[in-house]
């Protein structure tokens, strides 16, 4: 299992010198307090360690280079306590190299009516503080996040929460490192893209491995080693024959973890965290990573097919986002256009997360009429229903731009046993001719990452972190306006 290094957040309170030692005191309490029972809420995935009350511009400068260059720190978090002359923050803010969230709340949720004096209100200024420190962040064009409210109530620490999320997958995405074995599949546009671009704006390393070194690697995979999968295959998942012979089965699945072990050990030697194939070019492996291809994405490896480079990365990303629950590489396939059943079937010829499956999995091995290779093991599953969003990465030419459609996943009305691979059925929003239009207009390709964990404000939030462009299709689409914006968006890309 791909494991994601323990990050944690660094909290600081924003004040002056003018309120006294004392007052500045209580400053430094309620921040701790503050900090103390946000980590005991249990709903934070990351610790927050308070760093004190922040009061000159040197102290602050000095705190914003200190987070910088601990590599354990996913992020700032900042509380204007009282009035924090912003002027202070200038240097420091410039220098922030890491995710800044402005936590814009109160100690206390409620206004002392019958005890209140002006010592009280000196130290609970944080409603004129944050907005002389957002002013500020303004000014600078921080693109920082905001969160307004009480810090105590369960919906601020759930924003606090997906944003420690988002500041994460930040980080990690500079460390995201995509293995290509072979290229992109012949004559295919959305699948290209600039790999220099894209380590530029997203910190992606994008590089190119001949499939015979990949080969090299594979073979040499002990018996022993796929006799233990194997038996951990079977404890885990149903074996399904089907009409396949014994020897024929058992040889599909191992020969699949094979692949499995040798391409996880290839990645591993090297540093990579996602890899993409291309089934015109597996010269000297015997079948399509299928089954491969799948349990590596359940360890949280990113994968795309056809040299998908893009959507590895993407899959990856939202893997780190989402702590690798519910969340898939995936393709729209086919469509119900009947009026009242309007859904897309999406799968893969092979490749689906099991992480999305409803029910137990089952192994079964099947004829890929793609390829030219031997038939391939796979696991074949329903998809769960739920809310989720379906999120594209396509190269406009100059500038990334991230698509995110709101859907509701649902199960099939009638079950396809003919259908041998894994899948999901959804409903995009706010219908399927709408969002499918919306969809084209914006550019956004076939393959996709599905997600029942990561938020659309998650994906805007980090889109805003790496300065890339976001498109959302809703529930409350306006094709118009979805039309002006897509062409105002394309003139405000091409000056920047």
């Amino acid at each position: 299992m791909l494991e994601v290094k323990d990050y944690e957040f660094w909290f600081v309170a924003g004040s002056q010198f003018l309120y006294g030692e004392e007052q500045l005191n209580n400053v430094a309490k309620d921040a701790q307090a503050i900090v103390d029972q946000l980590n005991a809420s249990g709903r934070l995935p990351y610790k927050v360690v308070c760093k004190g009350v922040m009061t000159t511009a040197e102290g602050i400068t000095q705190f914003m280079k200190d987070v910088n260059y601990h590599d354990e720190v996913g992020g700032v978090i900042t509380w204007m306590h009282t009035f924090s002359p912003a002027k202070n923050w200038i240097r420091g803010t410039k220098l922030l190299q890491k995710p800044l969230l402005h936590l814009a709340t109160q100690y206390l949720n409620e206004i002392p009516y019958a005890t209140i004096d002006f010592d009280y209100m000196n130290l609970n200024q944080s409603a004129h503080g944050d907005r002389e420190y957002g002013y500020l962040n303004a000014r600078l064009g921080i693109n920082n996040k905001i969160v307004y409210g009480w810090w105590g109530d369960e919906t601020v620490q759930r924003e606090v929460a997906d944003w420690q999320d988002v500041a994460v997958a930040y980080n990690e995405s500079f460390h995201i490192k995509v293995c290509r074995f072979g290229d992109t599949m012949r004559d295919v546009a959305v699948t290209e893209g600039d790999k220099v671009e894209a380590q530029i704006q997203l910190g992606w390393t994008v590089d190119y491995w001949p499939i015979g070194e990949l080969v090299d690697v594979v073979d040499a995979v002990s018996e022993q080693d796929i006799d233990a999968e194997y038996a951990k295959l079977a404890d885990t998942y149903i074996m399904n024959p089907q009409d396949n012979p014994a020897e024929k089965f058992e040889s599909s699945v191992r020969y699949q973890l094979r692949e499995y072990l040798g391409i996880r050990q290839f990645l591993d030697d090297r540093g990579y965290t996602a890899f993409c194939t291309n089934f015109q070019d597996l010269r000297g492996l015997k079948q399509l990573p299928g089954l491969a291809a799948q349990l590596l994405m359940r360890d949280g490896y990113g994968f795309g097919a056809e040299g998908d480079w893009k959507h590895a990365a993407l899959t990856r990303l939202l893997k780190i986002m989402a702590h690798n629950d519910r969340t898939v590489f995936m393709e729209d396939y086919t469509l119900d256009l009947r009026a009242g059943h309007e859904a897309i079937l999406g799968a893969h010829m092979l490749e689906v997360c099991p992480s999305v499956a409803e029910g137990t999995p089952k192994i079964e091995v099947h004829e890929l009429g793609i390829g030219g290779k031997d038939a391939p093991a796979r696991l074949v599953f329903e998809g769960k229903a739920g809310s989720a969003i379906v999120a594209t990465l396509v190269d406009m030419g100059g500038r990334m731009r991230l698509i995110v459609n709101d859907v509701e996943c649902v199960k099939p009305i009638m079950p396809m046993p003919n259908l041998p691979v894994a899948r999901v059925m959804w409903k995009p929003m706010p219908s399927l001719e709408e969002a499918g239009e919306a969809w084209i207009l914006a550019g956004g390709a076939h393959h996709s990452v599905i997600s029942y964990t990561v938020t659309a404000e998650q994906l805007r939030d980090w889109a805003n972190m790496m300065g890339i462009e976001f498109v959302h299709i809703t529930k409350d689409l306006d094709m118009d306006k979805f039309k002006d914006q897509l062409m105002l968006s394309d003139i405000m890309w091409k000056l920047k």
